[in-house]
């Protein structure tokens, strides 16, 4: 099981209600990333299990291929480290005692310099040797399912307890097109919530169409390009147009899948790395009942 870790404290913080730890500082987003953790446990009871981090949310190299990529939720840009990302004050202060429940618990967090947590689930779900499970609500990851591999996401854009298990035909019947088409597909179609602007005139059923006569972006780029081709002219021109942004965008919408992130343990624990600790934090934020459910589900699965 691979988290999409920032997906769901940013879900808990926005859809938990507030909860204050002794001192008064807000505690929703541990509490109920704790909670999603422990439900999905229960649930799916893994064998393995990876917070996978975004060490660099919005990688130089991406911005350098196609500069609004994410360029909306930039609060201030840096130079020699990761863009600050517009998030409210009372999670951002929440996201190191999330990282010290996590290591109290033994729950491995990886990330990766200058990738997104996209990145380190593509490179762990690619070759795992077992099925995965990830747990998102970004589409963008709709791209890594794959049955034959049994890699499906657990996709919660209408909750965790509502989360929708999403496998090849869940994407065919959802968009048209086959799940290793879905980078290309979001390519063509834009994401707004990524600063991707497609091509300009195509939309989901058009995108779809393109990728099942021409297979791919170079395939429907081949074609524009291509007096002989059978391609309309309308989709022709709006594909022409949109040559510079087609040769640079699929490289960053497609997730990266082989990172160097050396030996991972990825065992799920059956008990916490630090008794102590996890005691320790309960009593200190407020984090009693959902601490408690975390180490059950761990002690069960």
């Amino acid at each position: 099981m691979l988290l999409d870790t920032a997906s769901l404290y940013f879900r808990a913080y926005f859809g938990v209600p507030e909860i204050k730890a002794p001192d008064g500082t807000n505690v929703n987003a541990v509490r109920g990333l704790l909670d999603f953790i422990a439900r999905l446990v229960a649930d799916y009871r893994p064998t393995d299990l990876v917070c996978c981090w975004d060490d660099d949310w919005r990688p130089q190299w991406r911005v350098d291929l196609l500069p609004s990529y994410k360029a909306h939720r930039v609060v201030a840009e840096r130079e020699q480290s990761p863009d600050v990302e517009e998030v409210p004050d009372p999670l951002q202060v929440q996201v190191p005692l999330i990282l010290e429940v996590l290591a109290a618990l033994g729950i491995r967090v990886v990330g990766a310099a200058d990738h997104e947590a996209d990145d380190v689930i593509g490179t762990l779900a690619t070759g795992a040797g077992m099925p995965v499970d990830i747990v998102t609500g970004d589409r963008d990851l709709f791209q890594l399912v794959d049955d034959e591999a049994q890699v499906r996401v657990l996709y919660t854009a209408r909750g965790v307890g509502k989360h929708e298990r999403v496998t090849n035909d869940v994407v065919r019947e959802k968009y048209g097109v086959d799940a290793h088409q879905y980078a290309d597909f979001a390519t063509l179609r834009g994401d707004a919530s990524d600063g991707l602007p497609g091509v300009a005139g195509v939309g989901e059923k058009t995108a779809a169409t393109l990728l099942g006569r021409f297979g791919d972006v170079p395939g429907i780029v081949a074609a524009a390009q291509d007096p002989a081709s059978d391609l309309a002219p309308g989709p022709r021109r709006k594909v022409k147009d949109a040559l510079d942004y087609l040769a640079v965008a699929p490289r960053v919408v497609a997730v990266v899948r082989d990172l160097d992130l050396g030996e991972v343990d990825t065992t799920l624990p059956r008990t916490p790395a630090d008794h102590e600790a996890v005691v320790a934090l309960a009593d200190r934020w407020n984090l009693e009942g959902s601490l408690a459910r975390a180490v059950t589900a761990l002690a069960e699965r």
